[in-house]
């Protein structure tokens, strides 16, 4: 039996301790293969904000602009000091937009963590849930904490 390649990996963070970790294990995953190491960041589109607002009786939506530049400082600092990874910033409904733009890029393996609570999960969704049962690839799931 072959062990699989993966030449290109993406890893989907936010700002969550959880997510970091499972940068690290993309970045483990990377230095066995050698591949390629997208980090991916989605932030969600205005018009599901506003939606995801409106379901929840109003609210302010900050201009998007403003908000894109500040994720795409924020995605490049997360990238910065690490060799060969390349940052992404994605904007859409976050998990239909990560398997979306993952086919496209001909991605091998998509790394996410998975640690939303109960409350985001029902407002948002699971962001893991979606990839394991929608991505193009094989789908590496971390779990927060020190669990290796």
């Amino acid at each position: 039996m072959t062990a699989p390649r993966f030449d290109h990996i993406a890893c989907f963070i936010d700002g969550s301790e959880a997510a970091a970790h499972a940068l690290r294990h993309a970045e483990g995953l990377r230095a066995l293969s050698g591949g390629r190491l997208s980090v991916v960041h989605v932030i969600a589109s205005p018009s599901f904000l506003v939606s995801l607002a409106a379901g929840l009786g109003g609210g302010v939506v900050n201009d998007p602009e403003i908000e894109r530049d500040a994720a795409q400082m924020w995605l490049d600092e997360q990238v910065r000091d690490r060799e060969g990874a390349e940052a992404v910033l994605l904007e859409g409904h976050p998990a239909s937009e990560a398997c979306d733009w993952a086919a496209g890029a001909g991605v091998d393996v998509m790394v996410a963590a998975t640690h939303r609570g109960l409350v985001e999960r029902a407002l948002l969704g699971s962001f893991a849930g979606h990839i394991a049962h929608h991505a193009p690839c094989p789908v590496l799931l971390v779990p927060p904490g020190d669990r290796n």
